[in-house]
Order: structure tokens, then sequence, then C-alpha cells
């Protein structure tokens, strides 16, 4: 079963990926005049019907249609009572580059936004400790923002950690994870956060075998 393809503008495609995937201009406007001829209904594409409409003599145009099936990138289907000219194999693959690419973008996007995020975290935290923070410190925080607790969210948590003067990572974890189930509870009835600290950062905590702070009443 033939699968539908996006709808994307298959000229705008293959003109920004055609170096690519190795095609020459030549190579590029024998494709571009052959999806012109497949769209007035034209089923089978020959050298002959091409040179209607370009410059270059018919023995090129030829040798650079054979030289596309070779690259797997049109193809002439024989199934049916006649034969028929498929674009289908270059389609496939300028939107698997544009996925690639649209890929890229996003994750290089989605890195200098998390870099941003944590630069912003590292700095609020020292300035509110008023101290420089470890390594340790700084994965635990790293672990807050990847279990998808918002730069507010882990500033809010500290906030009210110093405001109870309990200003632990077992503190802070737990004042997120209080905060999560109640959002939860109000938006589902129910939670999914249970009373565990996350296993990310216990097991920073143990590796450390300290607390960043240690509170006078924080040994529950």
């Amino acid at each position: 079963m033939v699968t539908s393809l996006p709808a994307l503008d298959f000229r705008y495609l293959l003109l920004e990926n055609y170096k690519k995937l190795g095609l020459s201009e030549n190579e590029v406007i024998v494709l571009l005049m052959s999806d012109h001829f497949l769209k007035q209904k034209n089923p089978l594409i020959t050298a002959d019907l091409l040179s209607l409409k370009m410059g270059i003599p018919v023995k090129d145009i030829d040798k650079i249609l054979v030289g596309l099936v070779k690259k797997g990138l049109v193809e002439y289907d024989t199934s049916g009572e006649s034969m028929k000219t498929s674009l289908r194999p270059l389609e496939e693959k300028l939107y698997k580059q544009f996925e690639l690419t649209l890929a890229k973008e996003r994750a290089s996007l989605n890195s200098a936004e998390r870099n941003k995020s944590l630069s912003e975290l590292f700095a609020y935290f020292e300035k509110r400790l008023a101290r420089a923070i470890t390594p340790i410190e700084k994965e635990a925080i790293t672990n807050w923002l990847d279990d998808s607790y918002s730069v507010k969210d882990i500033k809010d948590a500290l906030e009210d950690a110093i405001a109870s003067g309990k200003k632990s990572a077992k503190s802070i974890d737990r004042i997120l994870r209080s905060n999560r189930a109640r959002e939860d509870i109000s938006k589902e009835g129910y939670s999914g956060v249970n009373d565990q600290w996350s296993k990310d950062i216990e097991k920073t905590i143990e590796i450390a075998k300290t607390k960043w702070i240690v509170d006078d009443d924080d040994e529950e």
C-alpha cells in the first residue's frame, strides 16, 4: 500500500536540496520539467517530450534520464497496461531530507534553550545561596530541568525552601514533587507522583554523601 507524502512543495524542496543529493543543474531542470509534464497528465516522460520545451539536445536529455533512473530518483512503472513515469522515489528522498533537516534544527534549538535555562538557573541559585554551587548541585538542577520542571518551578521551589529555612536538595525536590502532585490532582483528580525521591536526585546525593546545606530539622 502506498503511503501518502507530506503536503510540501516538491519544487521548493528540490531547489533547496539538489546539491545534497549530488544533482547537477541540468538534472534539476529535467526533473522540474518532468514534474511539469506529469501535472499536465502526461503519464510517460521521454526525452523527446521534454525536448519540446527545453534547449538541451534530445540525446543529452536521454542520458540525464538514464542517470536519474540509475540514481534511484526516477522510476518507470510497468505494472499497468502502459508504462508510466514516477518521481515518487525523488519525492521520498526529498521529504526524508526535509525531516532530517527539521529534526537537526529542532535539536539545535532545544539544546540552545536547555543550555540557556541551565545557565539562568545556575546563576539564580548562586545569587540566592550567596555562594558558588558545586558540580553535584549543578547535576541535581539539571535533573530537575530534564524531568520537565520549568525554570519558574525550580526557582519557586528554591524560594519556598529558603523561606522555610530548609535549603537542601531533598527539601527542594520534595517541594517540586508536592507542587506537581497538587497540579495533577487539580487537573486529573489523581497524581502519579509518589513520595520517593527522584532516582537521579537520590543517586546524586548518595554519591556526594552529603547534602547541599545541612538543615537543622531536615533529618526526616
